[in-house]
């Protein structure tokens, strides 16, 4: 799926979609330069959950948590990570399951180590928009992707 963004608003109604069609279990990589709207899409899923309080992007913590009733969200941000020694050193593996969604902000920092998306959100700035692609590398939620583009176009 490609879409063109033209505000952080329409950035965060993309993550509420995308949190709408994600179940537990899933891994959701954020990959684009700095300032592309990687943690305002965040912003969007944790909405679209319920979630209404602050949201920043972990920068020097790695993980942020948040709890919702039936399973939880952590919310990655590797740019400051130096090695995957580092993901290992907090456990990285510990966050992964069935009870839990994964959002990977910089996931190009760990290549070496992390597992391969059900998600992968690529975010382009062009001018003063953004041109994101949304992309299924492991195949399995390929079925996700049109039910995102078709709420996207409503």
């Amino acid at each position: 799926m490609n879409k063109i963004i033209n505000s952080a608003a329409e950035m965060e109604k993309l993550g509420i979609v995308i949190s709408q069609v994600s179940n537990p279990g899933m891994k959701i990589h954020l990959s684009g330069p700095l300032g592309a709207g990687k943690t305002t899409l965040v912003r969007g899923f944790l909405r679209g959950l319920g979630y209404l309080g602050n949201v920043k992007s972990p920068t020097f913590t790695l993980v942020e948590p948040y709890e919702f009733e039936a399973y939880s969200v952590f919310h990655f941000d590797l740019y400051r990570i130096e090695s995957s020694l580092e993901l290992e050193a907090i456990g990285y593996r510990e966050y992964l399951g069935a009870d839990s969604i994964c959002l990977i902000e910089w996931p190009e920092k760990a290549d070496d180590y992390l597992e391969i998306p059900d998600l992968l959100v690529k975010i382009q700035i062009e001018n003063d928009s953004r041109i994101v692609d949304i992309l299924a590398p492991g195949g399995v939620a390929k079925p996700l992707i049109t039910k995102i583009s078709s709420q996207m176009n409503h």
